[in-house]
């Protein structure tokens, strides 16, 4: 751009892209800057194993990217990224050859329960049939109103999403099955499950599976950012990649600045402009535990002795929920443990474009203490091994990244959080400080876009959107948001 554009949008992750498409919708000049070279953030997709392997570095799983108000309005379908859901959503292998099953069907999940399947009906039956007006409210309650309709159900689950998942699980079910189904869900938070609010990210999680599914994107999670990038090129928008920000003033004279970082990011570019109160709460803003990841190429795929987990796309490998648990306690009170919460996935489950004909690719992170350097490759491979012998057989290659690296590779990742920011019940309600409006900020016209801003991680792009409502609202007096434009026609 020759002239300075109306608005800068600070990072290409999921939430940038988002602010800057919105801003762009109201007929702005939008300019994203991201230090990578590539766009995406947590939607990246590199070969770092093999050659013909392709990783998802981040993000692989998208249950939030097809649920959320503002990736329904984008469409994926109509922009050319094609949505694959495995036969199984994800599994949870159990000791003795067994293991839980989250189906795309509520009915199909219930039945596989045994005696708890009334009891996994009851919990979650109303819950997946308000599911739109429930994501909907928790992701942007802020600019919608709440369905008359969903009152009931939305009050209902809020009542049992308030405890910690532990309760919930051994209060609802009887059986270990359905506990660990549910418990597994929980832990993806990275958060001790005997706090607040992990039953409530449970819940929502598993009703995903029945509402909308837990699907991968063909090709990868890079599909997805590169459609947003070009949907933003198509509506005269541009990503300037390299381009690293160090000092706000970069932009003084642009009318709004949006930013797609952590909060301390956000303050060390702020320097000497940044008033001091907020500065202070930003340093007592709590980054959660980090993590540890392993991507392999394999030969065959993971010989799971259950045999309906070899459809599954996404894993939770731990055991029981007392064990499931413990592994998560481990990390969160700074340890490190032999048995770790183990969070895989096998994307060529589904999607065979992954790796070369005939091999697989295979993922799997366990959480550490922030910032931990501990290679917890033994630890992970002999959780996949408890519930898969032979599983090491089948190993190619591997890549790992410890949580200092992950930082390396996205700053917002800070200590290896990869949530930018701890879920906790205090910090979902004042994210990243207490503030009535917590996307604006002490410096006028920057505003905060990141998953440090409610309504919190996930790729479910609402960060950035909110964050692009208020700037709208707020600097140019767009009051109607105005809708995403369509994706364009085929090239004549």
């Amino acid at each position: 751009m020759t002239s300075k554009p109306d608005a800068v949008v600070v990072g290409a992750g999921p939430n940038g892209l988002a602010a800057a498409l919105r801003l762009s919708a109201a007929g702005l000049r939008v300019q994203v800057v991201e230090r990578g070279d590539r766009p995406g953030g947590g939607m990246r997709t590199e070969e770092v194993t093999l050659p013909g392997f392709q990783h998802d570095i981040c993000s692989a799983v998208h249950p939030m990217g097809v649920a959320s108000p503002f990736f329904r309005e984008f469409d994926w379908e109509s922009r050319g990224v094609r949505m694959l859901h495995p036969e199984v959503a994800y599994a949870h292998p159990l000791d003795g050859g067994r293991a839980a099953l989250a189906y795309r069907s509520l009915e199909q999940t219930a039945a596989g329960l045994g005696a708890d399947g009334d009891a996994y009906r009851m919990l979650f039956g109303e819950l997946v049939e308000h599911g739109t007006d429930v994501i909907d409210f928790f992701l942007s309650s802020a600019f919608r109103r709440l369905p008359t309709r969903s009152i009931p159900a939305i009050t209902r689950f809020a009542l049992n999403a308030l405890p910690n998942v532990s309760w919930l699980a051994r209060k609802a079910f009887d059986g270990d099955q359905a506990q660990a189904l549910l418990g597994g869900a929980a832990a993806h938070g990275m958060l001790d499950l005997t706090r607040p609010l992990t039953a409530g990210l449970g819940m929502v999680l598993s009703m995903l599976a029945h509402h909308r599914g837990w699907p991968l994107p063909e090709g990868g999670t890079q599909k997805m950012a590169d459609a947003m990038v070009t949907a933003l090129e198509q509506q005269g928008g541009s990503v300037e990649l390299g381009h690293e920000v160090t000092d706000l003033r970069e932009f003084d004279g642009v009318p709004a600045v949006l930013l797609d970082t952590s909060p301390g990011a956000f303050v060390a570019m702020a320097g000497d402009r940044m008033h001091p109160g907020y500065a202070r709460w930003v340093t007592r803003y709590k980054h959660g535990p980090g993590v540890f990841k392993i991507d392999w190429a394999l030969s065959d795929p993971v010989p799971w002795t259950h045999p309906d987990v070899r459809r599954a796309g996404t894993l939770h490998v731990a055991g029981t929920l007392a064990e499931t648990i413990a592994g998560e306690a481990a990390p969160a009170a700074g340890r490190i443990t032999d048995k770790p919460y183990v969070l895989a996935v096998q994307p060529t489950v589904v999607d065979p474009t992954r790796a070369p004909e005939g091999k697989h690719v295979f993922w799997a992170y366990v959480h550490v203490p922030h910032g931990s350097t501990v290679d917890m490759t033994e630890q992970i491979e002999a959780q996949v091994e408890r519930f898969a012998p032979g599983f090491r057989d089948t190993i190619l290659a591997r890549a790992t990244m410890t949580a200092p690296q992950m930082e390396q590779w996205n700053p917002n990742d800070v200590g290896g959080d990869i949530s930018n920011g701890e879920a906790s019940l205090r910090q979902m309600l004042a994210r990243p400080v207490p503030r009535w409006n917590t996307y604006r900020t002490p410096i006028d016209n920057v505003f905060l876009a990141s998953a440090a801003t409610p309504p919190g991680p996930a790729v479910h792009g609402m960060c950035g959107d909110n964050a692009a409502r208020v700037a709208l609202k707020r600097v140019f007096g767009v009051r109607d948001v105005p809708c995403l434009k369509p994706a364009a026609g085929p090239s004549m």
